[in-house]
């Protein structure tokens, strides 16, 4: 396996974990972007995620730290430190040590996730996370769809980049999927950082097929790098979420989240169960690429057909945004 040769500190929102994860009081371990982190959720119900080690002698508050109300106390000498990071009590000092702080990140809660925004030059966020119903201004909501069906897989290497450029790759289809459909792309828009793809599918072997005769597709949302939701039309009625989230120089954990619709009067066991199977078969689909992604090198600059080029130079072009500057003027070889 190649190292990828991209930035593994990206900007942008990348999913830690799920909500369900971290429950009132708890204190959750994680490490990211290369750093010790502790996510924990106040009795408030607030959840909150900063670096790891306490600012007094640098004890790991994910080793025996623990929830009191609404702050987080150290297990070595009882400091405890607020949701911004600061230190709110010293119990045997009458007064706080106002100088010091721990680093915390934004933090958004959605789609039954836990995101972090991360920047290394520590700009505050400038894009949202996309929601995977909200989003799409349908006016459909969780309330239309079965219980969410998840997939994790830890410390791959790949770069979230890998990902997002699936969602120009319309060759790949066929040899990945096994499926005898050709995706013709209804848009490209990378004008800003959350970008919209739309293919429209077509079936080999007809011929004078129009995409007016074709009644399904996928539109995907992209949230920078870290976070894609899609939602599929004129096939089995499903939307998903793919979160990528760098853990050091070399791995990613890989989150994949599936609803599928609802049949409207029907929440029998047997059509619970079906959406279910048909949950699982989007996540195999997912999961033939994930092991393409986990064994690749990234290839800069690609050896691109005419038909591929518009789509990859787009989306390459739009993903140099998300790097740090100093890596961006290093150059990107692979």
């Amino acid at each position: 396996m190649a190292k990828p040769p991209l930035s593994m500190k990206p900007t942008g929102w990348f999913q830690v974990a799920w909500s369900s994860e971290i429950d009132a009081g708890e204190v959750h371990r994680m490490t990211y972007f290369g750093r010790e982190m502790v996510a924990w959720r106040g009795e408030s119900g607030r959840l909150t995620v900063m670096d790891a080690y306490c600012e007094h002698l640098g004890a790991h508050l994910g080793y025996g730290g623990h929830v009191e109300g609404d702050v987080i106390q150290c297990p070595f000498h009882g400091w405890q430190w607020s949701h911004e990071g600061r230190n709110v009590c010293i119990p045997y000092q009458d007064r706080p040590n106002r100088g010091r702080r721990i680093h915390t990140y934004p933090v958004v809660e959605r789609n039954e996730s836990a995101y972090i925004w991360h920047d290394v030059e520590g700009r505050d966020p400038f894009f949202d996370v996309p929601d995977v119903f909200a989003s799409f201004d349908d006016g459909r909501s969780a309330d239309d769809y079965y219980p969410q069906v998840t997939m994790y897989r830890a410390g791959l290497e790949l770069h979230p980049q890998y990902v997002l450029e699936n969602g120009v790759d319309f060759a790949h289809f066929k040899f990945v999927h096994n499926t005898p459909i050709v995706p013709v792309f209804t848009r490209h828009d990378f004008a800003e950082p959350v970008s919209y793809v739309d293919f429209t599918i077509t079936f080999e072997g007809e011929e004078g097929q129009s995409i007016e005769d074709v009644r399904s597709g996928v539109e995907a949302i992209n949230g920078g790098l870290g976070v894609a939701v899609t939602k599929s039309w004129g096939m089995v009625d499903n939307r998903t979420i793919s979160a990528i989230t760098p853990v050091d120089d070399r791995t990613s954990d890989v989150r994949f989240m599936v609803y599928i619709g609802r049949n409207p009067g029907d929440d029998s066991p047997k059509a619970q169960d079906r959406a279910r199977a048909f949950a699982q078969d989007v996540i195999d689909q997912f999961l033939a690429d994930v092991h393409i992604w986990s064994h690749q090198r990234y290839s800069d600059p690609p050896a691109l057909t005419s038909a591929e080029n518009q789509g990859f130079t787009a989306i390459r072009k739009w993903a140099t945004q998300f790097y740090p500057e100093d890596e961006l003027q290093k150059g990107v070889t692979a």
